[in-house]
């Protein structure tokens, strides 16, 4: 569904009667600056998911170069210790 030039005329004769001719310029400079600052977070979130996105992948190539090392470089995990008792027989 899309406008035509009927329906537009329509609805700017619309909006200039309700607010009047002074407030037409002020809304529509509240909707330009409403619209930049959207841009702006837009941009930075997507930034922000860029950057994510290279830290999950630097990750992801460090893993499989460890993977990809000899045994004997790569760190075992440490053995957890365990404790047994010993029974005295009588």
């Amino acid at each position: 569904m899309s406008l035509g030039v009927t329906e537009i005329v329509l609805i700017l004769v619309v909006v200039l009667l309700l607010f009047g001719g002074k407030k037409v310029p002020e809304l529509a400079r509240g909707l330009g600056k409403a619209e930049a600052e959207y841009k702006k977070a837009k941009q930075a979130l997507q930034n922000e998911v860029s950057e994510f996105k290279a830290e999950v992948e630097k990750a992801a190539q460090e893993d499989r170069q460890t993977k990809k090392m000899p045994r004997k470089t790569r760190t075992a995990p440490a053995k957890k210790k365990t404790t047994t008792r010993k029974t005295t027989r009588k």
